[in-house]
């Protein structure tokens, strides 16, 4: 449960420190003297988003801290699957800049905004006055119903089949395309495989080509470089070549070498540049032959690097891409002329998982109708204590087409009176109605979760009196198992508190300060008064605030409902 909230520098609020007990905390206080920052301050701590509005005017940062302990091991679950250490006991901090910026810790280990919000989701439940409101949208019901349900694994066994029933809808939707556009799209992937295969590229072929054309291109330059080599290795009618010389050259260094063994080595390499340049010379003529000007095949080259070139420019920067593109079109042929058969599997996959999703959808819909059952039995039943014994609710329900909600279009209708036709929930309830109305639904859905603390933001609404007095007494029931914060401007709700906290808004200067403390046996006596006779309070406001405030106490410890 909560036990403290310290708030600094936010909205009108300074500085406060907050300590909450076990059962019903009720918090009174003038409009406007700053009720609302409190919920404000609990929602960033859980998580929210939050302005830098929120930050006191002249302050650099807001600080929130709570404290928690008694933590449900969902919770503890959460924190550990987060990387946090198991714990029973949590320190929750948050920290808006002037600027906006915002920081979180639990226990003193930095978090993030959507951490915190995924971790203390089971920790308090916020009910303001909007969820009143929400009651009447149609759209909310079905939600409501499902958490009463607690049929989570219905509820995903369903959706497991529909994401996949959804799947296979769209991938036949992919398949089944306008006839004529799917002859447009065979034409043109046949034309563009046909084309890259009549090509009969190979990979390289491009450098391949190029290199050659630049040697046709070249070709009597080449010629006539090897030929002068040539010339220079083998010399001519009246001169020796290079070959003769090296030939004359070994040979003397051989004679040498016979009157000095020391020369064997300079005469053997002599003899190897010999040999050398003498098969150089041979392979340089054999060469000359190669280098012939052929324009035939120079054009050939030419028409082929141009056909490689216009088809780079329509499939792709490399001969490599080129194929690639061609193997992709030639599969994206094959599969649009293979794809009935592939869209008679797909059909008879919809038709099996369609089945099953409506099987599922099915019992999803039993674990709501059977909910909604014990929902309403509950619900007229603490109606009935709220003074409004002819409320019955009813149940609009139809079975429509999948979606990913299920089957179910449901809405809550009601008769505020017996012989009545139950009507729309919107077109019935008054405002005192729908806050006691809001109450019994509350009510019976905090008895099914594990979120240990549950707050009321003026649940008491439109309400006075006798119906007053007994919502605090379904408040104080609810606080048996659950901690309750309850946010009221009756008295009879307010004598029912196990802890009386008071806001109270002071102007000192030019500044407006708020703050929250508890009160004693007399403070809440001059509390109840306040709310009983407003400003001018009477002897008489008095001592119906002291009446009441005995009544509630002998009736806890009898356990019994106010009447």
């Amino acid at each position: 449960m909560l036990t403290s909230l310290q708030i600094e520098n936010v909205a009108v609020i300074q500085k406060a420190e907050v300590h909450f007990e076990k059962g019903l905390n009720v918090l009174t206080g003038e409009t406007g003297a700053g009720k609302s920052i409190l919920i404000d301050s609990i929602n960033a701590i859980l998580g929210s988003r939050t302005s830098r509005d929120l930050v006191r005017t002249g302050a650099s940062k807001a600080v929130i801290r709570a404290a928690f302990d008694g933590i449900p091991a969902a919770v503890q679950d959460r924190l550990e699957q987060a990387g946090y250490e198991r714990s029973d006991a949590l320190l929750l901090t948050r920290e808006i800049s002037a600027e906006g910026k915002s920081s979180c810790r639990i226990n003193g280990m930095p978090a993030n905004a959507s951490v915190l919000r995924e971790i203390c989701g089971g920790l308090i439940n916020i009910n303001g006055q909007h969820d009143s409101v929400g009651l009447l949208n149609p759209a909310n019901h079905q939600e409501l119903l499902d958490a009463y349900a607690q049929n989570e694994k219905a509820y995903q066994d369903y959706r497991t089949v529909y994401r996949e029933l959804v799947r296979v809808k769209r991938a036949m939707d992919a398949l089944i395309t306008d006839e004529d556009e799917k002859q447009r799209k065979i034409e043109l992937l046949s034309y563009q495989a046909d084309e890259i295969d009549a090509a009969a590229l190979t990979p390289g072929e491009e450098e391949t080509l190029t290199a050659r054309r630049k040697v046709l291109a070249n070709a009597s330059a080449i010629r006539e470089r090897i030929a002068q080599a040539y010339g220079a290795l083998s010399g001519g009618d009246e001169s020796l070549g290079g070959v003769d010389l090296l030939g004359e050259a070994s040979n003397a260094v051989d004679a040498a070498a016979q009157l000095d063994e020391s020369l064997a080595g300079p005469a053997g390499q002599l003899m190897d540049l010999y040999y050398m340049a003498k098969d150089l010379s041979a392979e340089l003529v054999g060469r000359l032959e190669n280098y012939e000007s052929n324009d035939e095949a120079l054009d050939e080259i030419e028409q082929r690097l141009d056909l490689i070139y216009k088809l780079k420019r329509k499939y792709g920067g490399t001969v490599e891409d080129i194929l690639a593109f061609g193997e992709k079109a030639r599969a994206e042929l094959e599969r649009i002329q293979s794809s009935q058969e592939e869209q008679e599997q797909l059909q008879a996959e919809k038709l099996r998982l369609y089945h099953l999703a409506r099987e599922r959808a099915e019992v999803l819909t039993q674990t709501r109708l059977k909910a909604f059952e014990e929902l309403n039995r509950r619900i007229s039943d603490t109606l009935d204590f709220l003074n409004m014994p002819g409320v019955r609710m009813s149940l609009h329900h139809t079975r429509g087409p999948l979606a990913g909600h299920g089957q179910d279009t449901i809405e809550f209708f009601i008769s505020t009176n017996p012989g009545e036709a139950p009507k729309p929930l919107a077109k019935i309830a008054s405002g005192g109605e729908l806050s006691r109305i809001t109450l019994a639904v509350k009510n019976a859905l905090a008895d099914r979760d594990a979120v240990p603390t549950v707050i009321y933001d003026e649940i008491d609404s439109g309400v006075s009196g006798k119906a007053a007095g007994k919502i605090g007494a379904v408040l104080r029931q609810s606080a048996a198992s659950h901690q309750i914060l309850c946010i009221t401007h009756t008295a009879q709700i307010a004598a029912l508190a196990d802890c009386h906290l008071m806001i109270q808004k002071n102007v000192t200067g030019d500044r407006t300060y708020t703050e929250v403390y508890p009160l004693d046996q007399e403070g809440r006596v001059d509390a109840l008064a306040h709310l009983i006779s407003g400003d001018r309070v009477t002897e008489l406001a008095l001592a119906n605030a002291r009446e009441m405030l005995g009544l509630a106490a002998a009736q806890k410890e009898q356990g019994s409902f106010p009447a």
